[in-house]
Order: structure tokens, then C-alpha cells, then sequence
């Protein structure tokens, strides 16, 4: 079962994927294959290339540097990407701040900050929740007072921010302010831009199981912001953080990992025997693997169905909810399957296994066991981040159901 496509879309399929052939780094794709971490410097690389090629901001308007590609061409982009082993591009400035400043920044901002996004001059991190205001973000208490003193008109923003994902490459934050405490939370709320490279911000690790340190704590301790860096209006910043979060849990839900991911668990079932046979013949498995396999198609037409509705300008809406619920169950299935194929050859975590250069003999055999517990255990955090499952389903129930 899988989607069709017309002639001009199939040729764009081989334009990409002789792109990808030519110019994916082989040592970077096996790295993704194996679910090895990445190191700055892989993202920072792949970026650029893309960049070069002019398919980096694929989703951005062509004005503004984007490719002006079909909502097929955008699904199609990301399905091989996600096959041949591309990494996933860092999102923060990429696909979260730039529909921003594109919809919501002035003249000035946009001329200033999105050559910088597509160049990679800088690394942008998200400022949003904090400890006690995570899925309940609107509760946020870090704040932003403006002042006038000998250097001129600023804010000063004190607060503290947490799980902020790759924070300690970032020399900029994107970030939610309380601006007014005197009307209701949501009203309250600004949309700043802050310069990490100054007195006053602190990046903390916060260590995941696994060792690594992938999100961070940021103390704001009387930092000074700019007001030319505040997006769009005072105190309408919740406008801004909403139109934000549809487009992350859409790029959450990951339609071409899934897919990429699914591959995976098809070799797996077909190499490891159980009774004799292959996993893939057990009636059980094959009918998980089944389910789940349905499950991604019917993903997959949601998923062009929201991205063809965005085309011309538009915001996901609760759509997005419903991706990145079913995105993040779909793609957790598979990991589960994963590390259920393997059976006891999952069980060991083998730090070295998650670096470049591991070339120790496949676990069992199976040269995926070496970072299977590590993968599935690090994405349990998927049905978390970009607003909880539990939280979707609440958004759902609203805006179609108007519980």
C-alpha cells in the first residue's frame, strides 16, 4: 500500500535522490542509520549543503529564500531524505522562528534574521517552558520589565527556562516573556529574541539517561534585550507562541523517520528467527507490524493534506494536534518493535555504540542492538515535548469537537 503520484512528481522523486547520492556524506548517513548522536558540526555540514542546493527552507515562501515546492514535493523531499539517512535539520530557526518572523516580524527583522537562519550564522534555541509551566506553558513566570537607563530603551528579563534542546550550542533564544501581570496569563505574554552571548544568561545541563546532554536548564539573571529584538506586539506574544507550536507538532509527528523506521523493523523481522523461522512469519508480530504499517499510510495522506492546507499561507490548526499525537504513537510502536525484535541482544546499553567509530562485533549479531534500548527509551520523550499527547487531545476536543 503506499501513495501514488503522478509522472513530474516520480522525476522529482529521482531528482532527489540522485541529490542525496551525490551529496548526503556516506559516514553522516551511516551515522543516522545506526541512531548514532550527531555532533554540531554533522548538522552544521548538512545544513549548509542544502543551503547550497537551495532546498534548505523548502516550507519558506520564495521571496524569502524558499523553493516554492507542492505540498507532494515537500512530503516527497522528506520521505527520501529520511530513507537515504538524513539527519534531521535542527528546527529552532529553520522551521519554527522563521514562519514567525515571516508572518509576525517587520521589514527589519526579516531582512536581518533570515539570511542569518539560512546561512547558519546563527543557532537559534527555544525559550518556552519552564519548571511548573511546561504543556501548561501560559502559567510562565519569566519576565520582561522595559527600562529606560544611560544606554536607552530595553528590557530586562529574570526568569528561568528549561528542556531547552541544544541550548548549549545556541548563541540565540527565541523566547516567552511575561510583560503584564495585571491581565489574564495569555494576554500577558511577549515574543523576544535574546542574545545568549551576554552577562546574565547561564546554560545548565540536565544529564538524560543515556549521558548526554541534549537539553538544558537557562537562567536569565537580569539580561538585557533590545527593543527592536521584541516580535510583533507587546503583551501578543501567545498569538505568536501558538502559531509556533503548529508547525513544531507537525514536524514532531516525522511522517519520513517513521517511514524510515519501519524499513528498519522489516530487515530486523526478516533477519532475527523465532521457532525456527523468521520474526516476520509469527502471526503475533506480523500483524503489529501490520497495524502500525496502516497506521503510517493513513499518516502519511493526513500529513499532505495539512501541508497542502499551509501552501498558500495558511495555519495548521488542530490538524497538527492530531499529527503529532499519531506521529509520535506511530513512531514509538516502531521503536518498541524494534527493541521487541532483538529480544534479550536489546537489553545491554553499550555507551561507546552511540559515538562515530564503534566497530565492535554486532551484538547477537545484529548490528542495531548496539543502540536499540538507548533509541527507544530517548524517544519516549516524543508523546512529552511540543505540548504532551494528553494536551493535544484536550486542543482536539475543542477546536473540532467544541468540548
Amino acid at each position: 500500500m503506499d501513495l501514488q503520484f503522478t509522472p513530474e512528481e516520480q522525476a522529482f522523486r529521482a531528482e532527489v535522490r540522485a541529490f542525496l547520492q551525490e551529496q548526503l556524506p556516506a559516514a553522516l548517513a551511516a551515522k543516522v542509520k545506526a541512531g548514532q548522536r550527531l555532533t554540531r558540526a554533522d548538522q552544521e555540514g548538512w545544513h549548509a549543503i542544502l543551503n547550497r542546493k537551495g532546498w534548505l527552507a523548502y516550507h519558506w515562501p520564495r521571496e524569502h529564500g524558499g523553493t516554492g515546492w507542492s505540498a507532494v514535493q515537500k512530503f516527497i523531499f522528506d520521505d527520501e531524505c529520511a530513507l537515504a539517512g538524513g539527519p534531521r535539520l535542527v528546527p529552532f530557526g529553520l522551521s519554527m522562528l522563521g514562519p514567525v518572523l515571516i508572518k509576525y516580524g517587520n521589514e527589519a527583522q526579516k531582512k536581518h534574521w533570515l539570511p542569518r537562519i539560512l546561512n547558519g550564522d546563527d543557532w537559534w534555541c527555544q525559550g518556552y517552558s519552564e519548571p511548573g509551566a511546561g504543556s501548561d506553558l501560559a502559567s510562565l513566570k519569566t519576565t520582561a520589565v522595559r527600562v529606560t537607563d544611560e544606554t536607552g530603551d530595553h528590557y530586562v528579563v529574570n526568569g528561568q527556562k528549561t528542556w531547552t534542546t541544544q541550548g548549549q550550542h545556541a548563541n540565540m533564544m527565541f523566547c516567552l516573556v511575561r510583560t503584564n501581570r495585571e491581565v489574564k496569563a495569555q494576554s500577558g505574554i511577549s515574543f523576544v529574541l535574546i542574545d545568549m552571548n551576554q552577562p546574565g544568561v547561564e546554560v545548565r545541563p540536565i544529564r538524560t539517561l543515556d549521558g548526554d546532554r541534549e537539553v538544558n536548564e537557562v537562567f536569565l539573571t537580569d539580561v538585557k534585550v533590545p527593543l527592536e529584538n521584541l516580535v510583533g506586539e507587546e503583551n501578543k506574544g501567545w498569538t505568536y507562541a501558538k502559531y509556533l507550536l503548529t508547525y513544531e507538532r507537525t514536524g514532531i509527528a516525522g511522517v519520513g523517520f517513521c517511514v524510515a523506521a519501519l524499513a528498519k523493523l522489516k530487515v530486523i523481522a526478516a533477519k532475527v528467527h523465532k521457532n525456527g523461522r523468521p520474526l516476520n512469519q509469527d502471526p503475533l508480530f506480523a500483524a503489529r507490524m501490520a497495524r502500525v504499517e496502516i497506521d503510517l499510510e493513513n499518516m502519511k495522506t493526513t500529513n499532505l493534506r495539512v501541508i497542502a492546507a499551509v501552501a498558500g499561507g495558511g495555519v495548521p490548526g488542530a490538524e497538527s494536534s492530531m499529527l503529532k499525537i499519531r506521529g509520535t504513537e506511530i513512531r514509538q510502536e516502531i521503536l518498541s518493535l524494534i527493541r521487541r525484535a532483538m529480544g534479550p541482544y536489546a537489553t545491554p546499553y553499550i555507551e561507546e555504540a552511540q559515538y562515530e567509530g564503534y566497530d565492535e562485533a554486532p551484538v547477537g549479531g545484529i548490528d542495531e542492538a548496539a543502540t536499540a534500548a538507548a533509541n527507544y527509551f530517548n524517544y519516549r520523550k516524543l508523546s512529552i515535548f511540543g505540548g504532551s499527547n494528553e494536551i493535544q487531545k484536550n486542543i482536539i476536543s475543542k477546536m473540532i469537537l467544541g468540548l
